[in-house]
């Protein structure tokens, strides 16, 4: 897939009345051989694309679940090139943009070009690089641009509106808004000027926003989908995969369409 077809999903589902879904999982977690069945799974119940977390063992940006995750799979052996040779190996059943989200010494240690090289013939359309700010986004711009990779920026709460102009300016695939001052992991509220936060990123932003950090519950993905162009979750999904609550996973995605959830 391309960078620009990661837009489209999101715009398609906009257009549907509905709003994007993308869960974040930790490649390796229960062991490399369950990522096929897993990403076929979450593609079988509706997701609009994927976000695949690599194992790293100083995660600045994760909580505590994904933590636990990512050492799980470390533990497992799971490193970066084998998560992108096996998702290689099973590109052709794959119908979803698959996106991921990695720091940037993994990056460096594969071998910045080698890695894009490798990710656009493995079928990965899209990458997040937590621990690079917008200012060195040039360490790796040209070998993604080459390779059709989007590089998808975060933006922060306290992010002020000149450098939010110049992420989203440079923005591809979606912008992901953070929607809490901190890390990862399930949270009971948000942030009260938020609705205002993400109404300013789609005010200036060419390609669709999409809101991440805390959101677990089908009630908060309706609440703050409605914000945005879709939403991102993280920990609600890993801790379902986890203990093989499946029920769960399609109850969120279901929450970010407009009917009535079926479970």
């Amino acid at each position: 897939m391309t960078k620009q077809q990661i837009t489209e999903a999101i715009q398609a589902c906009n257009e549907r009345g509905d709003k994007a879904f993308v869960p974040y999982i930790m490649a390796g977690d229960g062991g490399i051989e369950t990522l096929k069945e897993t990403i076929l799974f979450l593609q079988k119940v509706g997701v609009t694309a994927i976000e695949l977390g690599i194992p790293f063992s100083d995660p600045v940006a994760d909580g505590a679940i994904i933590q636990e995750a990512g050492e799980r799979a470390l533990a497992e052996g799971v490193t970066l090139r084998l998560v992108v040779e096996t998702v290689a190996s099973f590109k052709d059943e794959v119908t979803v943009p698959i996106i991921l989200m990695t720091y940037l010494n993994p990056i460096i240690q594969y071998g910045i070009e080698e890695f894009a090289e490798d990710c656009r013939n493995g079928g990965i359309s899209g990458l997040i690089i937590p621990d690079l700010p917008y200012e060195e986004v040039d360490l790796v711009r040209d070998a993604m641009t080459n390779e059709d990779i989007a590089l998808i920026p975060l933006v922060s709460l306290t992010s002020p509106p000149d450098r939010i102009e110049k992420i989203t300016a440079a923005g591809e695939g979606f912008i992901y808004a953070v929607t809490v001052n901190g890390i990862t992991g399930v949270r009971d509220g948000f942030e009260g000027q938020l609705e205002e936060h993400l109404k300013r990123l789609k005010a200036v932003s060419s390609v669709p926003v999409l809101a991440g950090f805390g959101i677990s519950t089908p009630d908060q993905v309706a609440l703050i989908g409605s914000f945005a162009d879709g939403v991102i979750v993280g920990s609600a999904i890993v801790t379902a995969l986890h203990k093989g609550d499946f029920k769960t996973v399609e109850k969120l995605v279901n929450a970010s369409k407009n009917k009535v959830p079926s479970i």
